[in-house]
């Protein structure tokens, strides 16, 4: 008979990699911006890994597969690497996964357990044990097969000979060839043998093959006179035998002694060039096929998430009730869905997590998703609903529109929870969940500011102190103290050098007059405007007099506790956009004046260090979930009055990443539109360099009756008849706030839909006057919702609104110039946003202009602290009144937040508890554990 055809595995190689560009092609086509992702784990340093590895991502770049190589040092642990494949398990961009044994480590490490840690749906190797265990099922269309055996059957079909009905012959049983080539010829109906080193009748059997396959490792074990005369040889053996005539003193052989056994067989593959170039086409095949899977199961840009099921229930029970009623997912799974990696997210129990800020690095390339700014009209006392249209319109976007979608909310403080308030989260069936996780300690992100704050408040009165009573050299040996002989500054201290202009680093060098400089801060504590803090409302704490123990040997003064949340380190928080920035943020602190009129930062006191160190962990975004199962976060949650009252800008950043181009981030920002959302334009969007999309503006018939005439409303009041009963021109009188704020978001330039938050008291009428009056007003659309009773569903429609919102031209624009003087910036906000004719600088206020000009300070953003009760300085003045006169009672600088806050009136940072506080009301199950009570 001829002799065989040759089987080359350099030609069908090609012709699949071929195959397999065209079809990348397409997917690239079809979905702009996916590739199929390949990784390859490697440990140590091994030269014929290395080889291989070069081969797998030469071939991965030829056919448009975006390859990763991670290489660990030979000093990884079976810890360090199980960790690195977790990372690569969990992230969406890899599709295909291999890890490059053997494993070179001086560690041990158990390869089965390595490869078994790989995900099956990954494990484009077929290494890992569940799928061997579908290949040895049958279940070829549900699992990789490793890549050997797959290229044998690849060149097995290049002959045209039908498998099904052949006797096969399988030489070698290992897990990586023989056994899974046993299994795939089995499953392809050919009748099956395995043979091995140990089987007595060896050559018998192999005669009997139509299609032989060897992988014994033993060269030229196979004879040609035992194989069957036209059988299909498939050759998977590499072994180097001596030989003179090569300069190697070697050549490559197979395991069939291949001039003979061509003689017999109809095809057969050679060694080298035959199986061995179809190993790294099958790893780019299996890798293909299984980015094919991930697209067939996953849209790229559309999250595969699960959505909670509501059960409403009329009427609409208790806060608390409904946010227990309803079993919240893992907190992995809400991040995993999200597209967060597992080395991503640190958990805190089941319901919520901390995000690491790698993840917005990762994700730096990624388009931004729509930026949505939920405000609202001037607010009566109880409130408008923003929080709950916030999570409703979420909930509606998500799971009833099924678009990418993420909440961005503050975290509330335990003040008004235990106090007049209650909670945060949202209302009925609209809310994050579990609800008293978000109200109370969450991650403990407050009590890490209130620690750091008040180390800031130990430190400045210490240093007063300690300067009142040691002379310069006493303190410059303190401040720098010899260690094991040495004296040497500090960084921080090097920088206060650098800052008085004295560029030494030798302790020694210094002058009497340069250690009088470094030593005296000289602080004016009548300049001291940083305060003690405390998470917990209590009015007997907003004027205290410390220093009363002798040891303080007379040094006392007046001074105050406020609320956590109006701490300045909450407002750098909410403003850094990282690690690094929060921490020159946290250094830039004024918290005084010297005796010189010079400011003193945190960084003079040298506590900058010290601070970052107490925030580390507050800097990470906070995880949670809506009732409806989208993803939150939970981030800062800085006074709306004398800070700007959003949420962190981090945040947004990381979810305006994960949601994708077509996706939406959702925040709310504190108070009215003449407020928040003023702050949220010019102070939050100008340090971040987001630009939003759409404001969302909520109203509702209660507070635009209030804005009318009708009478106060007091929270734990009833409220009066007129609130009760259809008033259609009482409403019609009060839409003049809702026409103001809608002018006062149009003036920078974003489209607003207004959101017309429905009570169970309110007429079709006065509901449709609101939304007509709205549209009139200037509103791109207005929606009755009903969300508090029915979840996203209520929202519905509000969600198609500010989509069609998003798609028009958004032409955003600042209020002011930054660099406009600081009385030029106040005006322009009280004539603009408020109506104000003009602005009144009482004597103070203007001497802080005077201040903090001279100081360099002129130059930043205002933020104005002002009652949210009105759009004046009088809460007493309702509607939209114009002709006032704005006083500005003192201006007050948060320089590490960077801005200026004028007071507007009287206000306070400590708030009281009321007669009968929210606490009444919350109790502990001591059998379950469960919180009782309303928030």
């Amino acid at each position: 008979m001829a002799p065989a055809e040759i089987l080359s595995g350099k030609i069908v190689s090609a012709q699949v990699r071929e195959r397999l560009k065209q079809q990348v092609a397409e997917m690239k086509e079809k979905f702009p911006g996916f590739r199929p992702g390949l990784a390859i784990l490697q440990v140590g340093n091994r030269d014929d890994s290395n080889l291989y590895i070069n081969m797998k991502l030469k071939a991965a770049a030829e056919i448009g597969i975006s390859a990763n190589h991670i290489k660990l040092p030979n000093t990884a642990t079976e810890a360090d690497v199980l960790k690195c494949i977790a990372s690569l398990n969990g992230d969406p961009a890899v599709h295909g996964f291999i890890v490059q044994l053997p494993l070179d480590s001086d560690k041990p490490i158990n390869t089965e357990k390595i490869t078994n840690a790989v995900a099956p749906e990954k494990d484009v190797d077929g290494l890992s044990s569940i799928n061997a265990g579908k290949l040895s099922r049958g279940d070829l269309g549900d699992c990789f097969i490793p890549c050997t055996p797959k290229g044998c059957m690849e060149l097995i079909r290049q002959t045209g000979v039908q498998v099904a009905g052949k006797r096969a012959v399988v030489v070698g049983r290992s897990k990586i060839v023989g056994a899974p080539m046993h299994d795939l010829l089995l499953w392809n109906h050919a009748t099956v043998t395995t043979c091995h080193s140990k089987t007595s009748t060896l050559a018998e059997e192999v005669g009997k093959a139509d299609i032989l396959v060897v992988a014994a490792g033993k060269a030229e074990m196979v004879k040609g006179e035992w194989i069957k005369p036209g059988a299909i040889v498939i050759d998977c053996g590499i072994n180097h035998v001596p030989d003179s005539t090569k300069a190697s003193g070697k050549r490559v052989v197979g395991d069939v002694a291949y001039n003979t056994a061509k003689e017999k067989a109809s095809y057969i593959t050679p060694v080298p060039g035959g199986v061995g170039p179809m190993t790294v086409a099958m790893l780019m095949q299996s890798t293909v096929e299984s980015a094919q899977r991930f697209l067939e199961k996953f849209q790229p840009g559309k999250w595969n998430i699960q959505y909670n099921q509501l059960t409403l229930k009329m009427p609409v029970p208790s806060d608390i009730e409904i946010s227990q009623s309803y079993m919240p997912k893992p907190i992995d799974q809400v991040a995993r869905e999200a597209g967060l990696l597992p080395d991503e997210v640190e958990l805190y129990g089941q319901t919520k997590a901390k995000v690491h800020l790698s993840a917005l690095k990762r994700l730096k390339n990624q388009p931004d998703g729509k930026y949505v700014v939920v405000t609202g009209i001037t607010p009566t006392p109880l409130g408008e609903g923003k929080s709950t249209t916030t999570v409703g319109l979420v909930q509606a976007l998500g799971a009833h529109l099924h678009q990418n979608v993420f909440a961005c909310v503050r975290q509330p403080s335990q003040g008004p929870t235990f106090g007049i308030k209650g909670g945060a989260a949202g209302g009925g069936y609209c809310q994050v969940i579990p609800m008293e996780e978000f109200n109370l300690h969450l991650t403990g992100d407050i009590h890490a500011i209130t620690a750091a704050n008040n180390l800031v408040a130990a430190a400045i009165d210490a240093r007063i102190f300690h300067e009142l009573t040691q002379t310069d050299q006493a303190l410059y040996t303190r401040l720098v103290p010899s260690v094991n002989g040495v004296r040497k500054f500090s960084d921080i201290q090097i920088r206060r050098l650098q800052k008085l202009g004295i560029n030494k680093t030798d302790p020694t060098a210094l002058t009497k007059d340069e250690v009088n400089l470094f030593v005296r801060l000289d602080i004016d504590p009548g300049t001291i405007t940083w305060q003690r803090v405390l998470d917990t409302n209590d009015r007997f704490l907003r004027k205290i007099t410390i220093g009363q123990s002798p040891t303080e040997k007379g040094f006392s003064r007046m001074a105050q506790f406020d609320i956590t949340v109006s701490s300045e380190i909450m407002a750098v928080l909410a403003l850094a956009d990282g690690l690094d920035d929060m921490k020159k943020r946290l250094g830039r602190m004024v918290v005084a004046s010297s005796k010189r009129g010079e400011p003193v930062t945190a960084d003079d006191l040298g506590v900058t260090g010290a601070l970052a160190v107490l925030m580390k962990d507050a800097v990470k975004p906070n995880l949670m979930q809506t009732l409806e199962g989208t993803p939150v976060f939970v981030h800062a949650g800085p006074f709306a009055n004398i800070a700007h009252g959003n949420s962190s800008v981090l945040a947004d950043k990381i979810a305006l990443k994960l949601v994708g181009k077509e996706g939406f981030v959702v925040t709310e920002a504190g108070f009215g539109a003449d407020i928040g959302m003023e702050k949220f334009f010019n102070i939050k969007c100008r340090y971040s360099g987001l630009r939003p999309h759409v404001v969302v503006l909520v109203a509702t018939v209660r507070a635009l009756k209030m804005h009318g005439g009708g009478p106060a409303v007091t929270a734990g009041v009833p409220l009066p008849k007129e609130y009760m009963e259809e008033n259609l021109q009482l409403l019609a009188k009060g839409c003049s706030n809702l026409n103001k704020q809608i002018q006062n978001a149009r003036m920078f330039g974003v489209p607003v839909v207004v959101a017309v938050n429905a009570f169970k008291t309110d007429t079709k009428a006065e509901l449709a006057l609101v939304v007509k009056l709205a549209k009139e007003a200037g509103a791109f659309d207005a929606v009755e919702c009903t969300h508090w009773a029915e979840g996203g569903k209520g929202a519905v429609a509000l969600a198609q609104a500010v989509q069609r919102a998003s798609q028009t031209p958004s032409n955003f624009r600042f209020l002011y110039d930054v660099e406009l003087p600081v009385i030029d910036k106040i005006r322009l906000i009280a004539q603009k946003i408020y109506g104000a004719s003009d602005i009144e600088l009482l004597p103070e206020a203007q001497e802080k202009v005077t201040l903090y000009t001279k100081q360099g300070f002129g130059n930043l953003p205002i933020c104005m602290a002002k009652t949210h009760l009105s759009l004046s300085h009088d809460p007493e003045k309702k509607g939209a009144p114009t002709g006032f006169v704005l006083p500005i009672r003192d201006i007050r600088a948060s320089v590490g937040a960077g801005f200026l806050y004028p007071l507007v009136g009287t206000m306070s940072t400590m708030p009281g508890l009321p007669t009968r506080p929210c606490f009444y009301d919350i109790d502990l199950d001591p059998v379950s554990g469960a919180v009782n009570g309303l928030f």
